[in-house]
């Protein structure tokens, strides 16, 4: 079940890119679950990783590789997260790296390493090794989509997306993947996602565009307010578009990429909400008038991740005091709730803290109804707005959550 048509338009080939899927059978046999981008050389990468402190051994390496020196391959597996496994873990997230250098003729820190999955049980090394021959034979540009599906968890369709900009006459392309949909709340980036362009970006401004882009896309995601052991984002720049090289923010062509970049961002962030584990709703809290950032999110979040917001949605009831109970527990300090309106859709549910005069359930219910809501939260306290998406919690969430392992 998931929000929207999941129509994933164009994928359009990123010059210096390859793709190759193959099947170590991890947790199902036959599963299509290992990928690997070739990245050509010169490619510079750059990324985001979870602040979760039972971080998985391959993002730890993968950080640890990148710091080394620009990768050439990316390699990444489903089905056994390789997380809360101690030293042998580390160990065998080294071998992977290790065995598809081996087969690639590059050095082992020219491998980034991904998992996603089960938490707690050791990687079977031996399966991710033999599934390598073949997804290197499976090379090709164009294979973003069975990437997308490669890459997939309990997700129930594959997500990206694509752009295309023009600079100086050149035709730029952005094209990213990525995967999640539950043990969503990322504080870095998403479960899993990839992004690359065949502009040519320098290394430190690579940086600040992930992590600028991040901090406008995946970390303002939420389905279950769990962030995962694994979670990493990286962006790739080629260079091949043949323009030269992005500097700083002051380049005439940054402004035109960094946007690019980040409709990119959000668009797979977006994709992950509206797959949510269970979702039948893509929500919307949108809260305006704060005096800062971090209380825009404080409240953004806690009325997103309230189980009873969450399945007040699902049962479409537009019981409004559990987003006010929300808002009031969100921990800003010195808030004046006489101050606040709240509206569910385009209706106007609370006004000055209390139940607005013009308000009916019948209207409230006709927004409740709807596939994709917003709730706007006006704090009147300055003028900062800040937007978290989320879903509705519904029976199948804890159904797939209780049978993952089976």
């Amino acid at each position: 079940m998931a929000v929207g048509s999941g129509d994933l338009g164009t994928l359009h080939p990123v010059k210096g890119v390859r793709i190759g899927i193959g099947s170590a059978g991890i947790k199902k046999p036959g599963r299509k679950d290992t990928v690997v981008f070739e990245l050509a050389e010169g490619s510079r990468v750059a990324g985001t990783f979870t602040t979760n402190a039972f971080c998985a051994a391959p993002v730890t390496l993968a950080k640890r590789h990148l710091a080394q020196g620009q990768p050439r391959y990316l390699l990444v597996n489903t089905g056994n997260a390789n997380a809360g496994t101690g030293d042998i873990g580390m160990q065998d997230a080294e071998s992977s790296c290790a065995a598809l250098a081996s087969l690639t003729g590059v050095a082992p820190q020219a491998v980034l390493p991904f998992s996603t999955g089960v938490i707690g049980e050791k990687l079977p090394v031996e399966k991710l090794t033999a599934a390598m021959p073949q997804a290197l034979a499976d090379l090709d540009a164009n294979h973003w989509e069975a990437a997308a599906s490669g890459i997939m968890t309990t997700d129930t369709r594959p997500k990206a997306c694509s752009r295309q900009i023009v600079l100086d006459g050149r035709t730029i392309t952005i094209t990213g993947i990525s995967k999640g949909a539950g043990m969503i709340k990322p504080n870095m980036a998403t479960m899993l996602g990839y992004v690359a362009t065949d502009a040519a970006i320098a290394p430190a401004l690579l940086q600040t565009l992930v992590s600028d882009a991040t901090e406008a896309s995946f970390n303002r995601i939420t389905v279950d307010g769990d962030t995962s052991t694994n979670d990493a984002c990286v962006l790739v720049a080629t260079g091949q578009a043949g323009l030269e090289d992005i500097d700083s923010a002051e380049h005439p062509h940054f402004p035109a990429l960094a946007e690019a970049i980040r409709e990119v961002f959000i668009h797979l962030a977006q994709a992950i909400v509206r797959d949510g584990e269970g979702a039948t709703k893509f929500v919307s809290v949108v809260v305006d008038g704060a005096g800062t950032t971090e209380e825009a999110l404080k409240v953004g979040y806690a009325v997103a991740e309230s189980p009873l917001v969450k399945t007040a949605l699902f049962a479409s009831d537009p019981n409004w005091g559990r987003i006010l109970a929300a808002i009031g527990r969100a921990g800003v300090s010195g808030l004046d709730v006489s101050q606040i309106d709240v509206h569910l859709g385009d209706v106007l549910i609370a006004e000055r803290g209390g139940r607005a005069a013009s308000y009916t359930e019948a209207a409230g219910a006709a927004v409740m109804k709807q596939e994709e809501i917003a709730i706007t939260i006006n704090l009147r306290r300055g003028d900062v707005r800040e937007t978290i998406w989320t879903t509705d919690f519904s029976y199948d969430y804890v159904k797939i959550n209780a049978e993952y392992r089976s």
